[in-house]
């Protein structure tokens, strides 16, 4: 327990806990926007395949949903249990912001998914569709206020210090703080690009397994269309990002390029390096040179801060840093390349042939989610050894726990999160292996989608039986 005393426990548990609670929200951000589309297009087109892309993944959405709320509902507490002191300094600023999150965003969706995932039958097709879209709309609103939370703490602003507690000087500032524009781009276009990557992979199991071919032709080819625009805009969007770690928090920007000196420049951008805190070196380097210098100040000899210009208790851990940036950036050019290799596929009338690209595609089913966690250490871990950053340190404001106890919890979480997700992953595998609704099931439904009520479908199905049954 020497090295593992009550606050590392504390911030391993509820690093623990976003890592698993991420990835559900990250998924239906994306998940829900995509239904809201095929549901448009369905009704503006009348193409029944459309429909069955809506239908089919509604369900891995409202399953999804359901963990995400899980998994959201424990860090509330955690802040209180874990985090107290934290909870007392902060509260006036980032209460008011969570609070936001439910009373507009939780709220909205919560009473609008009983229509999306029950009201098939039950409401008309426009009413449904509205319904669908406001549960995509209150998704994004749930990431503004909860991305505005946590880019305050990155880049705090809009705030006055009253007897130790912050207050709030002026909410435009709070919540429109200098990172929270580009950070909520980067997060949206990550879930997008998620969800799309999940529908493009199970289109290609299905296109390799030669089954569902029309269902999947049209969710491969779409998420195509979109992962070549929503990747390259991601690589735009990830620059400015860098740009504006650069100018705000230098620590972290050193700590992701592995920059040791107070001032480098000429800067490589390095592609391989062990970041050694000791010695405060890099071991076994292997860059590119002066690129480092050209992406971060667009000049081929720009000067970089680099971490020897902090103190050494006010650094971040670097080798996490520096490789959670790297697999992320590395699945990012991954997934750039997949989108441009489908535009050349679908050129040469191969996209749904290519058995390499299908496997490759299908591999990168779940690299959204890894991509997006790896984006999520970097931002958070590298804004340590700071809660809020250059004003609190996360040292200061955990709760005197015994570490025992903290322990306790942080192997029940582990326990229970891992059987939850066991079993997340069955209903996952079920719902792919039994595959989309058959055209002749969604006929049946169309009856009921052209007036609402189960009533009338069944009135009019008893009609015809009984009209058979003359025969």
């Amino acid at each position: 327990m020497e090295h593992f005393d009550s606050a590392m426990l504390s911030r391993i548990q509820f690093a623990f806990t976003v890592s698993f609670h991420i990835i559900f929200p990250t998924i239906t951000i994306g998940l829900a926007t995509l239904i809201a589309i095929w549901e448009a297009l369905w009704l503006k087109t009348n193409d029944p395949r459309y429909l069955q892309l809506a239908k089919f993944w509604i369900k891995p959405f409202a399953i999804t949903f359901g963990m995400g709320v899980v998994g959201g509902i424990v860090m509330s507490y955690e802040f209180g249990t874990n985090f107290s002191k934290f909870s007392e300094i902060a509260g006036p600023v980032l209460g008011p912001l969570l609070a936001y999150e439910v009373l507009t965003a939780f709220f909205l969706e919560a009473g609008f998914l009983g229509v999306m995932l029950f009201g098939w039958q039950r409401v008309g097709r426009k009413v449904h569709f509205l319904s669908t879209l406001v549960v995509a709309i209150g998704t994004w609103i749930s990431s503004t206020w909860i991305m505005a939370a946590n880019s305050w703490m990155q880049t705090p602003q809009g705030y006055k210090i009253v007897d130790g507690v912050f207050h709030v000087d002026s909410w435009m500032q709070v919540i429109f703080n200098p990172s929270f524009p580009i950070r909520l781009t980067h997060m949206l276009l990550a879930s997008l690009i998620t969800a799309s990557l999940l529908v493009a992979g199970v289109s290609a199991f299905y296109l390799l397994k030669k089954k569902h071919m029309n269902f999947s032709k049209k969710g491969l080819s779409m998420t195509m269309w979109m992962l070549l625009v929503l990747t390259i805009l991601q690589v735009k969007v990830g620059d400015e990002s860098g740009l504006e770690v650069k100018e705000h928090q230098p620590a972290k920007l050193a700590a992701i390029e592995g920059i040791w000196e107070a001032q480098e420049s000429e800067v490589p951008l390095l592609l391989f390096a062990m970041p050694n805190m000791q010695t405060e070196e890099n071991d076994y380097a292997l860059g590119i040179p002066h690129l480092g210098s050209l992406i971060l100040t667009h000049t081929m000899d720009g000067s970089v801060t680099g971490l020897k210009a902090f103190p050494k208790e006010d650094r971040p851990y670097v080798p996490l840093i520096f490789w959670s940036f790297r697999v992320m950036v590395g699945l990012g050019m991954g997934m750039v390349a997949i989108a441009l290799a489908a535009l050349v596929l679908r050129r040469k009338g191969r996209l749904y042939e290519n058995k390499w690209f299908l496997r490759a595609v299908t591999f990168f089913t779940p690299m959204g989610v890894v991509a997006t966690i790896a984006g999520w250490y970097v931002a958070e871990v590298g804004r340590q050894p700071w809660v809020v950053y250059n004003l609190v340190r996360t040292a200061d404001v955990v709760s005197p726990l015994p570490a025992e106890r903290v322990l306790f919890s942080l192997t029940m979480f582990v326990v229970i999160y891992f059987l939850l997700s066991l079993v997340y992953l069955y209903f996952m595998r079920k719902l792919i292996r039994k595959g989309p609704p058959k055209m002749a099931t969604l006929e049946k439904h169309l009856i009921g989608m052209n007036a609402p009520g189960y009533a009338l479908a069944w009135v009019k199905n008893l009609k015809h039986e009984d009209h058979e049954g003359e025969k």
